[in-house]
């Protein structure tokens, strides 16, 4: 899970991507990049840290010059945590030069990497991205259109590239769609591409609609953009999107986020009912379901765990040590509004189970007098393969226990989850979900 957006035919690209990247970057926090195209030169700027903190100056856009830029945030699900893992990746190669963002996983990465370095290929990275640079690179093809198509039937898995040349940019999504990607305009015409419709509201870009599966567009300088249907589609969005990545405020395939946390919540009330004094949520993303589940139950809402917004994501964050730290650093809660109560709390989801275990000491050292901890989202068993840094089997909780030896794990009075059939049920029977993380169908092979 990374942010990627694409900015074409703007004055001053690059700090259009960056405010497009600042409203994403809850989507990865370990790096950040910009390339910027002023029709003749393509120049990067990438480096390990916030959005704010690698362009921290006005220098950075007068660096970046041009009207295309493409930009992402770094959320590490393959390579290392080296900047040279960082993206764009920029190259100089027989048309010119390119620099491409990535969002996703690709499957078949260690065989195609394999096989370009027996070709002879140098590697400058671990990212499954570089692959497709080097893809492009070797084709015979005479056009960066044909090079890239070419490039796109040796790989394998969910993807949503973003490919600017000097004077051109590509985006595109795979068929199955599992990652997000939208298209949105700007009142003097340009285009932006992003990962988040978040994106759009603060740049002031209108949402046009999502970039379908299996769908390349082509941006070129005095036309609208070029759609081209590579595959046909197989839709298969991601359900962790609108379970925990996502910004509330964004709509996914034409559904708000919010909306489908907020009726996760009251399906998990209907499924996993208790008696209980107040419901209280896990910030962030488990407030619109907390809400949802008071508003089902009955049971009086408050918002009693204070978030302390200067510290990062603990799912995101890659070391074990800094996660079990940053509990504690991230969420203080109110004491006056649990004391001597029976509390339900509200979390996305459970993953090794360490951040739950803390959050129930937490609430009971408060004076919580129970604690039942409900999950809108079903059991995590199976990693995902698909651009999601879930952990291997022995680091999953859920696969290695039951929801009884959890719940003693955890410490909490009573466990439970939301069921696969309330999750699709949450997001509407309307279409297929890759649900990789909860079923172990793992559909791109």
């Amino acid at each position: 899970m990374c942010a990627v957006v694409g900015v074409f035919n703007v004055k001053s690209a690059s700090k259009v991507a960056y405010y497009a990247l600042f409203a994403m970057q809850h989507r990865g926090q370990e790096a950040t990049g910009i390339s910027s195209s002023d029709g003749k030169n393509i120049w990067t700027k990438k480096r390990r840290g916030l959005v704010t903190d690698v362009f921290d100056g006005e220098e950075n856009f007068e660096y970046l010059k041009g009207s295309m830029a493409v930009g992402h945030n770094r959320y590490s699900t393959a390579g290392s945590h080296s900047v040279l893992d960082a993206q764009p990746i920029s190259a100089k190669y027989k048309l010119g030069e390119i620099s491409v963002v990535h969002n996703g996983n690709l499957v078949n990465k260690e065989e195609v990497r394999q096989r370009l370095i027996d070709e002879g290929a140098i590697f400058q990275s671990y990212m499954d991205t570089e692959n497709l640079i080097h893809l492009i690179a070797r084709s015979q093809k005479t056009s960066l259109e044909s090079r890239i198509k070419e490039a796109l039937e040796d790989i394998k898995g969910a993807y949503c590239f973003i490919i600017q040349s000097r004077s051109k940019m590509f985006a595109i999504r795979d068929k199955y769609g599992v990652r997000p990607l939208s298209l949105g305009k700007f009142e003097n015409g340009g285009y932006i591409v992003a990962s988040e419709t978040c994106a759009f509201e603060l740049v002031g870009a209108k949402f046009v609609r999502d970039v379908n599966p299996g769908e390349m567009l082509i941006f070129e300088k005095g036309q609208e953009p070029i759609s081209i249907q590579l595959y046909e589609p197989e839709p298969r969005p991601c359900a962790f999107e609108y379970i925990y990545f996502a910004r509330p405020d964004s709509v996914i395939d034409g559904k708000n986020v919010y909306e489908k946390r907020l009726t996760m919540g009251k399906i998990l009330a209907q499924e996993n009912p208790v008696e209980a004094d107040v419901v209280l949520p896990v910030p962030d993303s488990g407030i619109a379901a907390a809400l949802g589940y008071a508003k089902e139950s009955g049971i009086p809402f408050e918002n009693a765990i204070v978030r302390n917004h200067y510290v990062g994501r603990t799912f995101i964050e890659p070391i074990q040590e800094m996660r079990d730290l940053k509990v504690r650093l991230k969420l203080s809660p109110i004491r006056e509004l649990m004391e001597g109560k029976r509390v339900v709390i509200i979390d996305d989801s459970l993953v090794r189970g360490t951040t739950s275990k803390q959050i129930v000491k937490m609430l009971k050292e408060a004076g919580a007098k129970e604690v039942h901890m409900k999950l809108a989202s079903p059991p995590i068993k199976h990693p995902c393969r698909y651009g999601i840094d879930t952990p291997s089997y022995e680091e999953l909780i859920s696969a290695n226990m039951s929801e009884e030896e959890i719940c003693e794990k955890i410490g909490a009075d009573s466990l439970s989850f939301l069921s696969i059939e309330g999750l699709k049920e949450s997001l509407g029977h309307d279409r297929n979900y890759s649900m990789v993380s909860f079923d172990g169908e793992y559909f791109i092979a």
